[in-house]
C-alpha cells in the first residue's frame, strides 16, 4: 500500500528478532566483528524477538482485510527500520522469508539514527529495543515504545490481534498522573470527579488506538463484528467507582470504542494480562512492564509523562 493510505508500523531488527548474542558481539568485539559474524551466519535463521508475534498478528489482519476489500490500501504496512549496516541485510531477508513475513520496505541506516526516516515513512507506530531511540521518536511526536521480551513462553492467538493499553500517559495525557505523584491519591480522586465531564487530553498512543478502531469498523461494515480479528483492551490501575467515568467518557468523546476495560484499583496488572494474552501491552511505568514480563506478557514501555522523571530519580 502507498504510505498515505497505510497504517505504517516500523519495527527495529532487535524488536523483530532475537539478536541478544549478536548485540553482545557488537558491544564486546566491535562493528567489524559483528558484521563478519552476521555474514558468516546469514543462512542461520534468527529466532523470533519480542515484536515477532505482534507482526504476525498484523499480517493476519491484513489477510482478512484483503479478502473483504481486495482493492483497498487501508491496512498495515510493516517497515523494518534498523540502524544496521546493509551487509547484515541478507540475514534479515533470509529470516523474514523463512517465516513467510511480508516485509517489503527496509530502511537500514548504517549506524545513523533512523528517527528522521520515521517521519518520511509517515510512521503510525515505532517499536524498538533501544530506549534512547524510542525516547527520541516520542519527542518527535511519533507513537513509540521500547519492547521487552517475556520471561515465559505463553501461546498467542493466531486469529486475532490483541492489543492492551494502559490509560494515563499512554492513551491519555499524564495530567491525572501528575496529580497522583505530586498531591496524592485523595486529591486525584477529587480532581477526577470534579472533571468527570471534561475529556482528558490525548496521550502518545491515542492515534494507534484510532487506527485499530478504523480497521475494526471495516469488519463491522461487513457484518463481521463477532468474528473481528482485532480486539482492544484498556488495563488501568484506576478504580472504576472513583475515577473510571472520566476515562470512559473521554473515549466516548473521541468517538472510540474499546472492547474490554479493566479497572484494577491498584492491583498488579500481570495476572490479568496472562488471562488476556495480548500480543503487546503498552504502559508508561517500568514497574508494570516488569510485572507483565515476569508472568509471560510481551510488554512495551512508553517513555512519556511524569512517571519517567520518577523512574529516573529512583
Amino acid at each position: 500500500p502507498k504510505p498515505q493510505h497505510a497504517i505504517t508500523v516500523a519495527v527495529s531488527s532487535r524488536a523483530l528478532f532475537d539478536l541478544v548474542e549478536e548485540r553482545r558481539i557488537y558491544e564486546e568485539q566491535g562493528l567489524e566483528k559483528y558484521v563478519e559474524y552476521q555474514q558468516e551466519n546469514e543462512n542461520v535463521t534468527l529466532k523470533p524477538g519480542p515484536a515477532f508475534y505482534f507482526v504476525k498478528a498484523l499480517e493476519h489482519v491484513n489477510a482478512r482485510l484483503l479478502e473483504l476489500y481486495p482493492d483497498d490500501e487501508e491496512r498495515f504496512d510493516i517497515v523494518l527500520m534498523t540502524n544496521n549496516h546493509a551487509q547484515v541485510g541478507v540475514r534479515l531477508i533470509n529470516s523474514i522469508n523463512h517465516y513467510g513475513l511480508t516485509i517489503e520496505r527496509f530502511c537500514m541506516t548504517g549506524g545513523k539514527s533512523p528517527i528522521g526516516y520515521l517521519t518520511a515513512y509517515l510512521t503510525n507506530l515505532y517499536l524498538s529495543a533501544d530506549s534512547e531511540k524510542v525516547q527520541e521518536a516520542i519527542e518527535a511526536g511519533i507513537a513509540s515504545a521500547t519492547m521487552f521480551t517475556a520471561n515465559k513462553d505463553i501461546p498467542y492467538s493466531d486469529t486475532q490481534l490483541r492489543v492492551a493499553f494502559d490509560g494515563d500517559a499512554v492513551l491519555f495525557s499524564d495530567e491525572s498522573e501528575q496529580i497522583v505523584k505530586e498531591q496524592g491519591l485523595d486529591r486525584f480522586f477529587e480532581h477526577e470527579q470534579l472533571n468527570e465531564n471534561k475529556p482528558l487530553a490525548q496521550g502518545p498512543l491515542k492515534g494507534f488506538l484510532e487506527d485499530l478502531g478504523k480497521l475494526q469498523k471495516k469488519f463491522y461494515a461487513k457484518n463481521e463484528r463477532l468474528n473481528c480479528p482485532i480486539r482492544t483492551f484498556l488495563v488501568t490501575a484506576r478504580s472504576a467507582a472513583s475515577s473510571g467515568a472520566r476515562v470512559l467518557k473521554t473515549l466516548r468523546s473521541w468517538g472510540l470504542e474499546i472492547d474490554e476495560a479493566l479497572f484494577l484499583a491498584g492491583a498488579p496488572k500481570g495476572p490479568i494480562l496472562v488471562k488476556i494474552r495480548p500480543h503487546i501491552f503498552f504502559d508508561d511505568q517500568m514497574f508494570h512492564v516488569e510485572g507483565a514480563q515476569k508472568l509471560g506478557t510481551i510488554a512495551a514501555h512508553v517513555p512519556y509523562g511524569i512517571a519517567q522523571k520518577y523512574h529516573k530519580s529512583a
